[in-house]
C-alpha cells in the first residue's frame, strides 16, 4: 500500500489541492520535520506554476529557521502590538505575524471530528503506545488558517471514531478565537474534505473500493455522491517527480529522493 508508485500518486493529488481554485491560493506554505510527502507536493505544485513562499523546518542545509520552530511558531501567530511600561517609556512589541496560511498536521491518531493524537494510546500518557509529542500542534491548528491532515496509513488504529488523548482540537467552541482548521484529510487509501463538523469523502485512490474504505475507518463519513477515484500522476507529474522535485527533496531526505528518482520498473 506504501509503495513507490502509491508515493507519486499522493504526492500528486497533494499538490493538486494546493493548486485547487476552489480554495484560497496559499501565500506561505510551511512544513515541519519528517514530512518527506508533503514537502515533495509542495516542490511539484511550485514546479507546475503555483506561486507561494515554502519554509521547509526540516532541513540539513540552508534552513531558514536559524532558532528552530521558536520563529516558524512566531510567524504563524496572530498579529498583534503588546504596549508594555519599562523604566518610564513605552515598549511595542511584535509577537506572532500571521505570516503562514497552510501548514500539514498528522496523527498517531485522526478522528471523525477532525481531533488529532501526538500523545499515544493506553492511560496517561500513553502508557500503551508512546506517539511523537503534541509540540506545536494544538497552537498550528488554531493560528494557521488552512490546515491539511495527511495520515499515510489508513486503518480503524489510526482513523478512529475517538482520540484517545486531544493533541489539538479539530473545532472549538464559537466565542474561542481560531483563525485555523482542517480543510481535508488524505490517506493512502482516499481524500476527504472536512466540512460542518465532518469528513465527506470525495475520492477514492485506485484499487481502493467504498466498502474497503470504510470497513478501514473508525468513524463514520459522508460519501460525495459524484465520488470519483483520485487520478493517477500524469506524464508531466510524473517526469517532474523524478527529476525536479527528486533533486529538490535529495538534501533533506535522500533515501525517499533516490526511491523517487530511480528509474521506473519495466
Amino acid at each position: 500500500m506504501n509503495s513507490p508508485s502509491r508515493h507519486f500518486l499522493l504526492i500528486a493529488a497533494l499538490a493538486r489541492h494546493l493548486r485547487d481554485p476552489a480554495f484560497p491560493p496559499p501565500r506561505h506554505i510551511a512544513i515541519g520535520a519528517a514530512s518527506p510527502i508533503p514537502a515533495g507536493a509542495a516542490w511539484l505544485a511550485r514546479a507546475m506554476g503555483a506561486e507561494f513562499r515554502l519554509s521547509l523546518l526540516h532541513r540539513r542545509r540552508g534552513n531558514p529557521f536559524t532558532e528552530g520552530s521558536r520563529e516558524l511558531f512566531d510567524l504563524a501567530g496572530q498579529g498583534r502590538i503588546d504596549r508594555f511600561l519599562l523604566g518610564g517609556g513605552e515598549i511595542e512589541e511584535l509577537a506572532g505575524q500571521g505570516r503562514i496560511d497552510m501548514f500539514f498536521l498528522g496523527g498517531g491518531e485522526i478522528d471523525g471530528e477532525a481531533n488529532i493524537n501526538l500523545i499515544g494510546t493506553g492511560e496517561w500518557p500513553g502508557l500503551e503506545a508512546r506517539f511523537p509529542g503534541s509540540f506545536g500542534s494544538a497552537f498550528m491548528y488554531f493560528m494557521v488558517p488552512r490546515i491539511v491532515l495527511f495520515r499515510e496509513e489508513h486503518s480503524p488504529r489510526t482513523l478512529v471514531e475517538r482520540v484517545q488523548w486531544v493533541s489539538a482540537p479539530g473545532r472549538s467552541p464559537a466565542h474561542h478565537f481560531r483563525r485555523g482548521g482542517a480543510e481535508v484529510l488524505l490517506t493512502s487509501r482516499a481524500f476527504f474534505h472536512f466540512r460542518e463538523g465532518g469528513f465527506h469523502l470525495i475520492s477514492l485512490h485506485p484499487g481502493e473500493t467504498l466498502a474497503g474504505v470504510q470497513a478501514a475507518t473508525g468513524f463514520r463519513f459522508t460519501v460525495a455522491p459524484d465520488l470519483a477515484e483520485t487520478p493517477p500522476p500524469t506524464a508531466e507529474e510524473l517526469h517532474l517527480i523524478r527529476t525536479e522535485v527528486a533533486s529538490r527533496l535529495a538534501s533533506d531526505y535522500p533515501a525517499f529522493a533516490s526511491r523517487l528518482a530511480a528509474p521506473p520498473p519495466l
